[in-house]
């Protein structure tokens, strides 16, 4: 296939995009396994990777072992968002392990920003561990938690001790719907905080795997008190970014 290749190895999942005429033609995607590299010449069997950027974690490891040009996560989503949400100001990528909140100037271009990477707080390994400390599937821990009429106060977010939190809580009879709400209200006033330290404008827009989390994107919209736009696909945005970067030979 002749197209623009754009590919986000990420720590949770793999995903390729290809695009003609800015459009994508062929997606696909993985979880992360132990061997990237292989998995990740097998995604892209078939491509031509001429015109190709990388982005995510993995980057490196392609642009070392394939040859392909690379692309920060930021600069990959922010690309991404302008071209799919034209006029949008402010993006929030919460992906497997860290989160990245970005101000984009009035050309759609990277302004500001500020990135969580030192822990998994707040992100989706975060919600992954919560849901299965509750006993829940990431849709049901999602699907939970939207239903339930108010949440519990979580009061820490570091990945060990809310784990260790909500086990005491649930001992204490509080219902998994309630405490499910709370820490999904806990994640949302974290990200829309560091929306906030770059004094962002409307539209903003939820790229990322996070951003399927219905709930999720409701409680981010309410603390916000703006609009809050999410991609068809939003886990591909990444991966996007990086094919229309290398259709513009920009990377």
């Amino acid at each position: 296939m002749s197209a623009a290749v754009g590919i986000d190895v990420g720590s949770r999942s793999v995903e390729v995009v290809a695009v003609e005429g800015g459009r994508p033609r062929f997606l696909a995607e993985e979880e992360t396994s132990f061997d990237p590299l292989s998995q990740c010449r097998r995604l892209l069997a078939g491509l031509d990777l001429s015109c190709a950027v990388a982005t995510g974690y993995g980057r490196h490891l392609l642009s070392r072992h394939l040859g392909m040009a690379v692309a920060t996560e930021i600069r990959a989503h922010a690309t991404a968002a302008a071209a799919l949400f034209p006029g949008a100001r402010a993006l929030i990528d919460i992906g497997g392990q860290d989160t990245k909140a970005i101000a984009l100037d009035a050309a759609g271009k990277v302004a500001r920003f500020e990135m969580n990477d030192r822990c998994a707080a707040g992100t989706g390994r975060f919600l992954e561990v919560m849901a299965a400390t509750l006993g829940f599937t990431l849709e049901e821990f999602a699907a939970s938690a939207g239903e339930a009429c108010e949440g519990v106060a979580i009061s820490s977010m570091c990945t060990v001790f809310a784990a260790s939190e909500v086990t005491g809580l649930l001992a204490g009879g509080k219902a998994r719907e309630m405490v499910a709400r709370g820490l999904h209200q806990a994640v949302a006033m974290r990200a829309a905080a560091m929306l906030r330290r770059l004094s962002v404008g409307e539209p903003v827009i939820f790229s990322g795997g996070v951003a399927r989390n219905a709930c999720l994107r409701e409680l981010l919209e309410a603390e916000l008190g703006v609009r809050v736009l999410v991609p068809e696909r939003p886990q591909f945005t990444g991966a996007l970014g990086a094919a229309l970067l290398a259709a513009r030979g920009v990377a």
